[in-house]
C-alpha cells in the first residue's frame, strides 16, 4: 500500500516552508478577522455565532507547499509484539492539515519514528487530535502514515491513536453527500461547497479510498488519558452528545452510521465551533467538560495558538516573520492546553510529551 512518509532521512521541502509572511492586520471587520491571499477580509469562526450560523467561510490562510514523497510499506514486515512492563511516555500531536513533511520531521525530532519514518518509540503512546486533511498538500499521505504507525506501534507494545476532527467530518460529508443540499439554518449549503471553502484538496479526494473512509468514520471524538481529557475542538458542544466519554463516542459513530446529511452537517457545525475556553468564563467551560467526562486538564487542537494568544489580528509588522509558536499554549487558569501551532499559517506543527512540566 502506498504510504505518505519520507523515503529516507531527508524529507523534501519547498522554498515556502518558512518564507511566508503574515500580512499586517489593520482595522478588521470583526475581532477575529484575517486577510486572505487575495487581500479579502473574512472573519474567523468564533464561538459567538449569529442565528443560523453555517461554517462555510474559509477561516485560516492556506499555503500550498507542493507535492510530497511516498514510500511503499509492507505490512508483513511488522515486528512481532513485544512484552511490556507498563505504559510508555504519552505524546500528543496538533492539527496536521496535510503537511506530511512537517509531521515526519516533528515525529523524528521527538524520537518517535526513525529516518525511514518507521515507528521506533517502543511502548510510547501517541495521540493525534484530529484534522489530518485539507489546506495542506497531502492529507491522504498523512492518514496513510498514521494508519501504518498504528500497526507498527501496537506491534512494539505501544500505540498510535487518533481523534475525530471537524475536517474529518467535512471530508466524509463531501465524499458521501457531495452537492446534496443540507439544512444549514442560513439558506442552502452543501458539504462539497464547505469542503472547498475550507481548504479541500482535489488530490486528496482523488486518492480517497474506502479504507480511509472506514478509518475516519470510526474515530473517537474524545478520550481521557493520564488525567488529560483529549478532544479536537475547544468547544462545549461535546456536552450535546452524551454525559460520558463512551456515550459521546457512540453517539458520533451512530450519527455517521445513519448517513443522514442534515445530522452529519449539524455534527460538523458543532465541532467547528471554537474559543469556548479563551475569554471570560472560559475556565468554567473547561471545568464543565472535566466534571462531566473526567480528567484534570483538557488538551485540544482546532484553534491556532496565534489566534488564542491574540498575536494574529494585532497590528504587527510585516517584517515580523509570521507568528512565533514555540510550544503548546496553556490558558484558562492553566486548565487547557492548546496544541494547534498554526502549521497552515507558517506556524509550527506541534508534537508534545505530556504531562507538561508547569
Amino acid at each position: 500500500m502506498t504510504q505518505g512518509a519520507g523515503q529516507g532521512p531527508e524529507v523534501e521541502r519547498t522554498a515556502t516552508l518558512r518564507d511566508f509572511r503574515v500580512p499586517a492586520y489593520v482595522h478588521e471587520t470583526g475581532p477575529y478577522a484575517h486577510s486572505t491571499h487575495s487581500g479579502e477580509i473574512t472573519p474567523l469562526v468564533d464561538e459567538a455565532y449569529p442565528e443560523g450560523y453555517t461554517p462555510t467561510q474559509r477561516d485560516l490562510p492556506v499555503i500550498n507547499r507542493g507535492d510530497t514523497v511516498q514510500v511503499q510499506v509492507d505490512p508483513a514486515s511488522l515486528p512481532a509484539p513485544q512484552p511490556v512492563d507498563g505504559p510508555g511516555p504519552l505524546f500528543v500531536v496538533g492539527d496536521v492539515h496535510g503537511y506530511l513533511d512537517e509531521l515526519v520531521a516533528a515525529l523524528q525530532e521527538k524520537g518517535l519514528i526513525d529516518a525511514a519514518a518507521n515507528w521506533c518509540a517502543g511502548t510510547a503512546r501517541l495521540w493525534f487530535l484530529g484534522d489530518f486533511t485539507d489546506r495542506g498538500p497531502d492529507g491522504i499521505g498523512v492518514i496513510d502514515l498514521v494508519m501504518r504507525l498504528s500497526a507498527e506501534a501496537a506491534a512494539a507494545g505501544g500505540y498510535c491513536k487518533a481523534l475525530m476532527g471537524n475536517h474529518e467530518l467535512l471530508l466524509l460529508g463531501a465524499k458521501r453527500f457531495g452537492d446534496t443540499p443540507v439544512n444549514s439554518g442560513a439558506g442552502t449549503a452543501t458539504f462539497q461547497a464547505a469542503w472547498l471553502l475550507n481548504g479541500g484538496q482535489k488530490t486528496d479526494m482523488d486518492r480517497l479510498q474506502d479504507h480511509h473512509l472506514q478509518w475516519m468514520s470510526r474515530l473517537d471524538a474524545m478520550e481521557e488519558v493520564d488525567g488529560h481529557l483529549l478532544v479536537h475542538s475547544d468547544t462545549t458542544a461535546y456536552l450535546d452528545y452524551g454525559d460520558s466519554i463512551e456515550a459521546v463516542n457512540d453517539t458520533v459513530r451512530e450519527t455517521l452510521t445513519r448517513n443522514d446529511a442534515d445530522e452529519v452537517w449539524d455534527l460538523f457545525r458543532k465541532f467547528t465551533k471554537r474559543f469556548s475556553f479563551r475569554d471570560e468564563g472560559g475556565a468554567d467551560h473547561v471545568r464543565s467538560l472535566l466534571d462531566t467526562y473526567g480528567g484534570t486538564r483538557i488538551v485540544h487542537g482546532h484553534s491556532p495558538i496565534p489566534y488564542l494568544k491574540g498575536e494574529v489580528g494585532s497590528e504587527e509588522s510585516e517584517d515580523s516573520g509570521g507568528p512565533l509558536v514555540e510550544g503548546p499554549h496553556v490558558y484558562a487558569e492553566r486548565l487547557a492546553i492548546a496544541m494547534d501551532g498554526g502549521v497552515t499559517m507558517a506556524g509550527k506543527l506541534l508534537v508534545q510529551q505530556l504531562p507538561l512540566d508547569i
